[in-house]
């Protein structure tokens, strides 16, 4: 079976596992809009300020956002480059199953053909 290699295959597992989260993807879908505070993040979800930092470690870790300290807020900003491994990692395996099925596709046109 062909497999892709990952650069550093620990953080694509991070990237994933950080992604499985609902709320994770609700912050990095709200971070997509613009950097946000802690508390800006905590807001809409009802969430504490602790419990969001927690998820916002979690991203942090996998390397999907970045933060900053900003006076006395912890600034958070999308971070592109796990989300762009991720992306090339699943667009890797589309293609080599879109492939795959084409064969199958071309094979089943062709043996219908000569069933006749």
């Amino acid at each position: 079976m062909v497999q892709q290699q990952a650069s550093d295959p620990a953080l694509l597992d991070r990237a994933f596992a950080a992604l499985a989260d609902e709320t994770r993807r609700g912050i990095l879908t709200r971070l997509g809009t613009g950097a946000a505070t802690i508390t800006e993040l905590a807001a809409p979800s009802g969430m504490t300020l602790t419990g969001i930092r927690k998820h916002v470690d979690v991203l942090e870790a996998a390397g999907l956002v970045t933060t900053e300290k900003v006076g006395r807020a912890r600034q958070v900003s999308l971070g592109t480059e796990r989300l762009d491994d991720a992306m090339a990692w699943i667009t890797f395996y589309q293609r080599l199953w879109e492939r795959r099925l084409d064969g199958l596709d071309a094979y089943f046109t062709l043996t219908k053909g000569t069933d006749s």
